[in-house]
């Protein structure tokens, strides 16, 4: 399916948003991915450290402040 002329030029309200917020911020891009790389992105864990994980994991109470029952 082909636009037509009138609206192949077309730009949302959100998307010149955007794009002035990039024209006044230039380095806004490379903030965002050093965000990104502080909190999300995370150098893979070894098989090693991951099974000493799993083994060291110990089961919680559905509700922790409850007494055992003996």
């Amino acid at each position: 399916m082909k636009l037509s002329k009138q609206h192949a030029n077309y730009q949302s309200e959100i998307t010149q948003f955007i794009d002035s917020l990039k024209a006044k911020n230039p380095n806004l891009e490379a903030s965002q991915l050093a965000g990104r790389a502080l909190l999300w992105d995370k150098s893979p864990i070894d098989l090693e450290t991951q099974a000493r994980n799993q083994a060291s994991h110990v089961d919680q109470q559905a509700y922790p402040y409850q007494n055992k029952v003996r």
